[in-house]
C-alpha cells in the first residue's frame, strides 16, 4: 500500500490528463473530483478511474474539453448534451442550469445526456445542498453493461445510480448515493487491484452460482493490466432482489431512455445520463419546519440502540464525513496494483518521472504501509 498526499495525488492525476490532451482547468477538475471520490472513501469512483479514462479516450469514447450544449430550456426545465465531453466538466454544468431554474421556480428538472463518466453521484448533490436544494438523481450508463436483472445470469443494467441530498442548515448536508447494483463496477476494480475485497456473493456467473471473485466479472487479467467487464463470464448482482433491479431498471428508463442517452444496450457507446430534480425547501416549506424536523428527526435514528455495542447507528452521509476527515489529515491510501496502473498510465502519456516521484515525496503521507 502506498498513501499520497492529497495535494500531490491532484498534481499527478491533472498532469496525466493535461498530457492527454485536457486544458489545465480540465485537467485539474477532473483531478480534483477523482480525488475528492478517494477522500470520502468512495475509491472505487477515484483516481483508479485515471487508466479507464485513458482508454476511453483512445476509444473516441469520451472527447477532451468539450462544451455542453442546452438543447431546451424552459423557465423550469432543460435538457443538457454534453457531447460526451468528460462528466466532470458536462455535469457541473447542468447542475448549475438545475440549481439556478430552481432558485428561480422552487422546482426545476434538468435532464443531462451523453455525459462522460460524471464520478461520484454525491458531488451533484452536495453542489446543489450547498445552495440550499435537496435534489434526486436518477442515473445510468449506456453501454455499460454489468448488472444481471433478479432472476437472471446475464448482464443486461447498468449500475445505474440514484442519490438523494438534502441540505441542512449550519450542517453537512445528507447525501445517500448508491450502485442500485450489490457493488458499483468500481469495487470489483478496487477488488481486482488489490483493495477491499467484494461482499460475499456479489457477482453471479453464467451457471447461477454466487461469487465474489472479480475474474467472474472481467475474465482473465494481469495484476497491473486493463479490466474488460465484456470478457467475463458472470455479472454484478442487483442489491436488494426485486427492489434494487426494479429501481436499476427505472434509473434505466429516466436517467437513460428519457434523457435522451439511451438504455444501457449491447455495442452502444459509453455514455452517463442522469435526470436530476432540484427543490427549494424555502419554498415549500415557508414556516421553516423542515431543519428543525431533520435534526429531530436524525437524532431519533441515531439514538436507536444498536445491534453490537460500540458501533452507533448512523446516518447517510457519516461514513463518508469520518473518512474525508482521516485521509485529508493522513493522506489517501492506495493499493500497490492500482498506484502501478496509474503510474503505467502516466508514463504512456509523457508525463515525467519527476512528476510520478514527487506525488509520493512528502514528510507525514507518501509514504509506503
Amino acid at each position: 500500500m502506498v498513501t499520497i498526499q492529497v495535494s500531490n495525488l491532484i498534481d499527478v492525476v491533472a498532469d496525466v490528463f493535461g498530457h492527454a490532451e485536457s486544458s489545465s482547468e480540465e485537467a485539474r477538475r477532473i483531478a480534483t473530483y477523482l480525488t475528492t471520490a478517494n477522500l470520502t472513501g468512495h475509491d472505487s469512483h477515484g483516481v483508479i478511474r485515471v487508466p479507464v479514462y485513458m482508454r476511453w479516450k483512445k476509444m473516441g469514447s469520451i472527447i477532451p474539453n468539450q462544451t455542453a450544449e442546452v438543447v431546451v430550456d424552459t423557465p423550469s426545465l432543460a435538457v443538457v448534451d454534453g457531447k460526451f465531453g468528460y462528466g466532470q466538466t458536462v455535469a457541473p454544468v447542468a447542475v448549475k442550469l438545475g440549481i439556478e431554474k430552481c432558485k428561480k421556480a422552487g422546482l426545476a428538472a434538468v435532464a443531462l445526456r451523453n455525459a462522460g463518466h460524471i464520478g461520484r453521484v454525491g458531488d451533484w448533490a452536495e453542489m446543489a445542498a450547498a445552495e440550499g436544494l435537496v435534489s434526486v438523481h436518477f442515473v445510468n450508463a449506456a453501454g455499460s453493461l454489468l448488472v444481471a436483472p433478479y432472476g437472471g445470469v446475464e448482464k443486461r443494467l447498468s449500475t445505474a445510480p440514484y442519490c438523494v441530498g438534502v441540505p441542512r442548515e449550519g450542517e453537512d448536508p445528507i447525501v445517500l448515493d448508491f450502485a442500485t447494483s450489490i457493488v458499483a463496477e468500481g469495487k470489483c476494480l478496487v477488488a481486482s487491484r488489490g483493495g477491499k475485497k467484494l461482499p460475499k456473493g456479489a457477482l453471479i456467473d453464467a451457471d447461477g452460482s454466487l461469487s465474489e471473485d472479480p475474474h467472474v466479472l472481467y475474465g482473465p487479467y494481469t495484476s497491473d493490466g486493463p479490466r474488460d467487464h465484456t470478457q467475463g463470464t458472470g455479472a454484478i448482482r442487483a442489491f436488494g432482489e426485486h427492489k434494487g433491479s426494479g429501481l436499476a431498471f427505472i434509473c434505466e428508463l429516466l436517467g437513460g431512455a428519457l434523457t435522451g442517452t439511451g438504455a444501457t444496450a449491447p455495442n452502444r457507446r459509453f455514455a452517463n445520463g442522469m435526470l436530476a430534480f432540484y427543490i427549494d425547501p424555502k419554498v415549500v416549506d415557508p414556516a421553516h419546519f423542515f431543519d428543525g424536523e431533520i435534526s429531530r428527526y436524525v437524532d431519533f435514528i441515531r439514538g436507536t440502540k444498536p445491534v453490537t455495542g460500540g458501533e452507533p447507528v448512523m446516518i447517510p452521509g457519516d461514513v463518508e464525513r469520518k473518512t474525508r476527515a482521516d485521509r485529508t489529515k493522513n493522506g489517501i491510501p492506495l493499493p500497490d496494483d492500482t498506484w502501478a496502473a496509474i503510474v503505467n498510465t502516466a508514463r504512456e502519456v509523457g508525463v515525467s518521472e519527476a512528476s510520478i516521484q514527487r506525488a509520493t515525496q512528502s514528510s507525514d503521507s507518501g509514504v509506503r504501509k
